[in-house]
């Protein structure tokens, strides 16, 4: 068994836990749940950077990432920076992230957050909309196709942005579908965590051109969002190579000003 295997059965178990603890009807008398939610595929589109940047503290592959800044202070600072939107990792067990992170960076910046997670269940989706998110992550690996469609179709319903997650061919085919607003290629390999941007580019064709790309994982350097550029790609998300500094909202502006440059 992979480590994306064991992730989703203690994220199943994890979500029915959840149900039997919070009722749906208190995450919609949520405060934030008939909040106005900001669009991340609209600022892609007409940005000259379109970088999307990350809260995350570990990750299966890496342990320590990041410990010693506040939430407030890594979304404020990506914000300052000209971030078009900020990743909130919400797993606890594998990344050391909360929901309580994603209320946080609600209340400190206006720019959209997008609750990454491994979503199973339409209750993810109710809790994302509860905590202040603007977009939802889909990871197409988990996923059957008509699990795609039902999730994806609860999300626009609820007004959050889809932002749908493949790695491959196979994975693109069976997830294409109205309901979604961004397609991301993960760069990283979810089942051995290998990089490579040619996933990027090989599916970039593939890829029909309603929808808003983005590329995901590995990308550290201001050449590659240039390459990728070339592909069609409007977004790139990246994570640990912000995270990794002793500033990340400082080393993301430096980052964003030698792209649009």
């Amino acid at each position: 068994m992979n480590i994306l295997d064991k992730i989703i059965i203690d994220k199943k178990r994890e979500v029915e836990l959840k149900k039997s603890i919070i009722p749906v009807s208190q995450l919609e008398s949520s405060v934030l749940f008939n909040g106005r939610t900001l669009s991340m595929s609209k600022l892609l589109k007409n940005s000259l950077s379109g970088i999307i940047t990350e809260h995350k503290r570990r990750s299966p592959s890496k342990p320590t990432i990041n410990n010693s800044h506040s939430v407030e202070d890594v979304v404020l600072g990506y914000q300052n920076a000209g971030a078009c939107g900020i990743s909130v990792l919400t797993d606890g067990k594998y990344f050391g992230g909360s929901l309580d992170d994603l209320i946080i960076a609600k209340a400190s910046v206006n720019i959209p957050l997008l609750r990454k997670e491994f979503i199973v269940d339409e209750y993810q989706i109710l809790e994302a909309k509860a905590h202040g998110a603007d977009v939802i992550l889909l990871i197409a690996a988990v996923l059957t196709h008509q699990e795609i469609k039902q999730l994806s179709e609860f999300a626009q319903s609820l007004a959050l942005e889809v932002l749908l997650e493949v790695h491959n061919l196979e994975e693109l085919e069976k997830s294409i579908m109205p309901s979604l607003d961004m397609i991301g290629v993960n760069n990283r390999n979810l089942k051995t965590f290998d990089v490579s941007l040619d996933y990027s580019k090989e599916l970039a064709k593939q890829i029909p051109d309603e929808f808003v790309k983005v590329s995901e994982s590995g990308i550290s350097t201001v050449e590659a969002v240039k390459d990728l550029q070339q592909y069609g790609y409007q977004g790139f998300l990246m994570g640990e190579h912000f995270m990794r500094t002793e500033n990340p909202g400082k080393f993301a502006k430096d980052f964003i000003n030698k792209t649009i440059t």
